[in-house]
């Protein structure tokens, strides 16, 4: 069975920081954004990457103010999806079960996870008809 494309753009794992900053912080400006990072490059980078990332439309930009303030476009779940798709349709030709299955064979999942994970196939199954 083949994955629906989402059709937001897929963001470098240098934007994929920047992102989870924004994620979980909310509206950011660049130095709060560079901060946030750390020790993953200069002010300059980090503007310049949410300049190319507004241009890409991942980010939305207000610059009411003197420091600009940026916010995802894009949601955590949208870009997750987005991810998800390239690797069924890259790595598992196309085959969601089989990542699922490799990823329950590889990773060990918390009582919390199986839990979510056997409500969901109970409820995908009920759907079922």
């Amino acid at each position: 069975m083949k994955a629906s494309k989402p059709d937001a753009p897929k963001p470098t794992v240098a934007e994929l920081e920047i992102l989870r900053v924004l994620w979980r912080l909310g509206p950011c400006t660049v130095r709060e954004v560079h901060e946030a990072l750390g020790e993953g490059g200069g002010y300059t980078t980090a503007l310049k990457l949410l300049q190319v990332m507004h241009g890409k439309g991942l980010v939305e930009r207000d610059d009411a103010a003197r420091a600009h303030v940026y916010r995802p476009a894009v949601s955590k779940e949208r870009t997750q999806k987005r991810f998800l798709y390239d690797i069924v349709n890259r790595v598992f030709d196309g085959s969601s079960s089989q990542l699922v299955l490799h990823a329950l064979g590889t990773q060990r999942a918390t009582r919390e996870e199986l839990r979510a994970i056997r409500d969901l196939l109970n409820k995908l199954d009920q759907e079922t008809p």
